[in-house]
């Protein structure tokens, strides 16, 4: 009796090491649960873009903000009686060189 009682043991030890170490088992499931997880978070991100580009798309099949927006934009156009003002930053301007040489200001001197 003790040694069908082993066996039993036995298998059950070799069942439950299979359960959860082998490939294709709890390990392989809580895998494939993360991955569901992240593939449905980018689904979700991906079908906020969509909803956001068919809005852009109906307004500009229907209204002309959206058109008038992108006119301005990438082609650089100015409604009638609108005035075009571009603010330059300091810091995108190139340096300016003000040092002048010794010599060159010496040659001009002697002319």
């Amino acid at each position: 009796m003790r040694v069908v009682a082993g066996l039993l043991l036995t298998a059950l030890l070799l069942l439950q090491f299979q359960l959860w170490v082998a490939d294709d088992g709890y390990r392989a499931v809580w895998q494939l649960e993360g991955a569901v997880a992240a593939q449905q978070q980018e689904n979700a991100a991906l079908r906020e873009r969509n909803g956001q580009l068919k809005a852009e798309v109906q307004d500009l099949k229907k209204g002309l903000t959206a058109l008038e927006e992108r006119a301005r934009h990438d082609l650089g156009m100015v409604g009638p009686y609108e005035t075009f003002y571009q603010v330059v930053d300091i810091a995108d301007l190139p340096p300016v060189q003000t040092s002048i040489e010794p010599a060159a200001t010496e040659a001009a001197l002697t002319r």
